[in-house]
């Protein structure tokens, strides 16, 4: 992500943004019929996610990292799961400031989830499990698949993406943000090749280990879990 792009994105999720995005990952009945459902979409990719990590019975003994957590749509169900060490980072004071406030107000350890504003690029570390959930959808291609070997140096077994994947429909609009009704300003969105995300783990040492495809109305995920191949 250039650094003007990286700018709109951080300045967008700290005014206008930030009150769309509250409330579609809330229980606000304040949405519309689109926002409804990309609520859907999105929650479907959280429980999908949290299914697969619950196979593991040792959630307490392995780290994670929640990159661009957002308003801890993961972190805070997957702390409440039993994780006890997880970083959670989004680019957006506001969203941070709001995560921290939910994991407060569900009664959960600050040791267990600890927020902190940072973007994906600043990231370091390392980690049982790296998690980046609908946050790619800011990147074009080539900067997403830099992304993917970056978020997979963090990572020491797993890596777990999700993405808006192309497709000849997808490919028509100007971009995913236009299917918002309004006048309110959108940031760049970004369909990518499922190929070259698995190209780009691949060369960080990382192989698929499942995938799957959430869909609602107005929204459209690929989530891959990747493992590292043993040398």
């Amino acid at each position: 992500m250039s650094n003007l792009e990286k700018a709109e994105v951080k300045g967008y999720f700290e005014t206008v943004g930030f009150d769309r995005w509250n409330r579609i990952y809330s229980n606000s009945a304040d949405v519309n019929r689109v926002q409804r459902n990309i609520r859907i979409g999105h929650q479907k990719t959280v429980d999908n996610v949290l299914a697969w990590l619950q196979e593991d019975s040792d959630l307490g003994g392995r780290s994670f990292c929640d990159a661009g957590c957002g308003v801890g749509s993961l972190s805070l169900p997957l702390a409440q799961l039993g994780a006890a060490n997880i970083a959670a980072s989004d680019i957006s004071e506001a969203m941070v400031q709001e995560a921290s406030r939910r994991a407060a107000e569900a009664g959960l350890e600050a040791a267990r989830v600890q927020f902190s504003c940072s973007d994906l690029e600043s990231l370091s570390g390392t980690y049982n499990t790296v998690v980046c959930l609908d946050v790619f959808i800011h990147y074009p291609q080539p900067q997403a698949e830099v992304m993917v070997k970056h978020l997979a140096g963090l990572a020491e077994q797993r890596l777990i993406v999700s993405f808006a994947p192309y497709t000849p429909l997808l490919a028509l609009l100007k971009s995913i943000g236009s299917l918002f009704p309004g006048p309110s300003k959108s940031t760049r969105a970004y369909t990518l090749r499922e190929t070259g995300i698995v190209a780009a783990a691949a060369e960080a040492g990382f192989k698929p280990l499942r995938r799957s495809l959430n869909k609602a109305p107005f929204y459209f995920s690929r989530l891959i879990e990747f493992e590292r191949v043993s040398l």
